[in-house]
């Protein structure tokens, strides 16, 4: 700019007003520049009747300026050497990795010519980053923008959390210069305080309620800075139930929701495993996150979750956090810790939300060489849950001296978990009998839930030998049945024949309990009732009848028992001498033999039927209705 330039504008700023618009002094001459902004292709002018002497070009945009006001307020441009324009028209500067780029650059343009900028929360962190970059401090012009941004993020953008929020959101492009700058911690800072300081946590959630709004704020923001906002609530000791509410709204918002495409296979409980696996990769690659994203906020989220044991984040939200780190090949150590904290709110956990897909990627079914490697679900990491539930249940009972016992939710919650699994035809028998065993004998009430798991898995797996369905049998204690499941279990073909006798055996215990107690109100019936002779002896009359009827068919039940046992030891040797044997005559015939004995069952029940023909018209309703029950057929 030659001396002609640079005095007319110097006379221009001797007569200029203070246009009070956020404390910036705008001189008379300069404000008709305002209208004198033009853009042309790739580039801005500023029209005057001063030549522009400095082209400054901004990431693919260059403004056409004059050197002078960008001295007098930009201590970077003033200090920094200036080379010619390629075009002979005086200088060019190109500024590298500019903060807020060419759109930041324009505002700060219009600044040092004295023009109108509007400082607002979605470009004050911009702007202040900028003229960082620029160094517009004090020490070139009073009242620069450095002190104007700062002093609009102190006692505007800080004095409301809203402002806050959308501040720090316009940071995410701008590092490494609002955290040099303590922008960013100054806004986590104040969300962290916030926070802390809420009242209201237990409202219901409601968009209009402010509060509310501040914790889907902080979800909403960068993980970046979502993790320094609760590392600083952490810092402060605030409640974990701020901190377990917090990430439970995070990964609402940006982790996928694995379970809500899955419905389908969850209620039948076997499948396609290909379908299954499609399902899964389809729903990661729909995610707007990669992978490598996806596993970056699991592995965040786990570092930072509540260690204290109750009610601070559901087991459900636990188990969604460990399928999905799953599915996202996370490190062993962190789904370790998932396991860890599942297991220890096991009581709370639903048996679908423990219905783990056992995803495999496409390289991994490829190499897969056993039947095992294509169960429909992941049941080693149910067993190690139910392993840590048992490390936690021991260490709680030893602190406070308690006999251990068993929890009613806990066996009800395996017993469902076994009958949904049983359906899987790939399931081997080895681990679904570990896992029946896994609660000692004590936490075990009654035995019907695992009887129907272990008779789906019967059912399922149609062709077990009869060895591995004794061996599958034996997980469970015919004492503790019902009567129902007795009287269903002995006519259930599908169980191995040790165990149909060990059930009738509990059958004809419990008729003879029920005999006895019949017998004795009839008793107490006799020494109380002294009114109506005549119909208390009609009635004792009926009652002995009915007990004789009951015993001679007890007789008959046991004569049948020990003829079955006897047949049962006698195929037992016949077993044996088969082992032993190599030849097949001798296979051929103990084929022959289980056929013949089939026959004579079949024979006597027939017989015992013609005999007890008359004895049956004669009998009561309850009492034909125990002998078909009865029936070994």
């Amino acid at each position: 700019m030659d001396l002609a330039s640079a005095s007319q504008l110097k006379s221009s700023e001797d007569d200029a007003d203070q246009i009070c618009n956020k404390s910036i002094v705008v001189p008379h001459r300069v404000i008709a520049l305002n209208s004198s902004f033009e853009k042309k292709d790739r580039s801005w002018y500023v029209k005057s009747q001063i030549p522009n002497d400095l082209s400054i070009q901004v990431d693919d945009i260059t403004f056409q300026a004059h050197k002078f006001p960008l001295i007098t307020k930009c201590g970077y441009i003033s200090n920094t050497e200036l080379h010619p324009s390629p075009s002979g028209n005086g200088y060019h500067l190109k500024l590298e990795n500019f903060p807020g780029g060419a759109e930041t650059f324009e505002t700060i343009l219009k600044f040092c010519y004295g023009l109108q900028i509007d400082l607002n929360p979605l470009n004050v962190a911009t702007l202040r980053c900028a003229s960082e970059y620029l160094y517009m401090t004090e020490e070139f012009q009073e009242g620069n923008l450095i002190s104007k941004t700062d002093g609009f993020i102190t006692f505007v953008v800080l004095a409301s959390w809203r402002d806050t929020l959308t501040v720090l959101r316009s940071c995410a492009s701008l590092s490494p210069w609002a955290d040099n700058l303590q922008i960013v911690r100054r806004c986590c800072d104040l969300l962290a305080w916030k926070a802390c300081n809420d009242d209201n946590h237990d409202i219901p959630e409601d968009a209009d309620n402010n509060e509310r709004s501040l914790y889907n704020g902080i979800a909403n923001l960068q993980l970046d800075h979502f993790m320094r906002v609760v590392t600083t609530i952490n810092a402060r000791k605030a409640k974990p139930e701020i901190i377990g509410r917090l990430i439970m709204k995070y990964a609402e918002n940006w982790l996928p929701l694995i379970d809500e495409d899955l419905e389908g296979i969850r209620g039948y409980g076997s499948g396609d495993n290909e379908l299954q696996f499609s399902v899964e990769r389809g729903r990661t690659e729909k995610s707007s996150l990669g992978c490598q994203e996806q596993k970056r906020i699991i592995e965040s989220l786990v570092s930072v979750l509540p260690t204290q044991p109750g009610a601070v984040v559901p087991c459900q939200f636990l188990l969604r956090l460990l399928k999905t780190a799953i599915v996202y090949s996370a490190s062993p150590a962190l789904i370790s810790d998932l396991e860890n904290r599942v297991g220890m709110a096991l009581e709370d956990a639903n048996v679908y939300d423990l219905l783990i897909l056992n995803f495999k990627s496409e390289d991994q079914q490829k190499g897969a060489r056993s039947p095992e490697e294509y169960t429909i679900y992941n049941v080693d990491v149910v067993h190690r849950i139910f392993e840590y539930f048992l490390i936690h249940e021991q260490q709680h009972q030893q602190q406070h001296q308690q006999v251990q016992g068993g929890k009613p939710s806990i066996t009800k919650l395996l017993d469902n978990y076994l009958s949904q699994i049983a359906k899987d035809p790939y399931l081997s028998i080895t681990k679904f009998q570990v896992l029946a065993e896994m609660l000692p004998e004590s936490s075990w009430k009654c035995h019907d839930g695992l009887y129907r798991a272990i008779d789906m898995f019967l059912k399922s797996h149609p062709l077990l030998s009869e060895h591995d369905r004794r061996r599958l049998c034996k997980t469970m204690n015919c004492e503790k049945l019902s009567r129902d499941a007795c009287l269903h279990a002995a006519q259930n073909d599908r169980l191995p024949l040790r165990t149909i006798v060990q059930i009738n055996t509990q059958v004809l215990f419990s008729e003879q309990v029920k005999m006895r107690m019949m017998m004795m109100q009839d008793k107490q019936a006799a020494e109380t009732n002294e009114e109506n002779p005549e119909g208390r002896e009609d009635k004792g009359t009926s009652r002995e009848s009915e007990v004789r009827t009951l015993k001679e068919e007890l007789e008959n039940v046991k004569r049948k028992m020990a003829e079955l046992q006897d047949d049962y030891n006698e195929l037992q040797q016949e077993n044996e001498k088969l082992k032993s044997s190599k030849q097949k005559s001798t296979q051929n015939w103990g084929i022959l033999r289980w056929q013949k004995m089939k026959k004579s069952f079949q024979i006597k029940e027939d017989d015992d039927e013609t005999r007890d023909t008359p004895r049956r018209r004669s009998s009561t309703g309850p009492t034909t209705s125990l002998r078909r029950r009865m029936s070994m057929s």
